[in-house]
């Protein structure tokens, strides 16, 4: 499970230094996509399996499913970590974030996220004050 916050930078050949809390499971092989928001989703190679599985399910006569799947596949990179657990993040995926040198990677449960680290603290300015009014509908049985 991938949790907290971290502010690594991007070095000037685009690689990312993993924090060292999600290379055990990363070490493999991951798969870094668009997410949304604006931010990368970075899932581990045996999750992401997992998650085009599900796609796999979804219809083929359904638009919403075929835009989203083609959005996410067509920017998908596999990477794997190097000894130093620095993988690199390809130009159009840093274009598509708008990843700076300044970063925030954060912890999502079953997958990491990579935020332009501006990007991340306005995203979380707006979201946290709307946090505290969430409903147990949103998250059925978490409370």
């Amino acid at each position: 499970m991938f949790l907290g916050t971290y502010e690594p930078r991007l070095d000037d050949k685009a690689r990312l230094i993993l924090p060292a809390k999600f290379r055990a499971e990363m070490a493999d092989g991951l798969v870094l996509t668009r997410g949304q928001e604006r931010c990368l989703y970075v899932f581990s190679a045996e999750e992401f399996a997992r998650v085009h599985e599900q796609m796999r399910a979804a219809p083929l006569s359904s638009k919403q499913a075929r835009d989203y799947i083609r959005v996410f596949l067509s920017g998908a990179s596999d990477e794997t970590p190097d000894k130093q657990g620095r993988i690199t993040i390809p130009a159009a995926l840093r274009s598509y974030a708008g990843l700076d040198r300044e970063l925030a990677v954060i912890g999502a449960g079953s997958r990491a996220e990579i935020w332009d680290a501006a990007s991340w603290q306005q995203y979380l300015a707006e979201k946290e004050a709307a946090f505290s009014d969430t409903e147990d509908e949103v998250i059925p049985g978490l409370f």
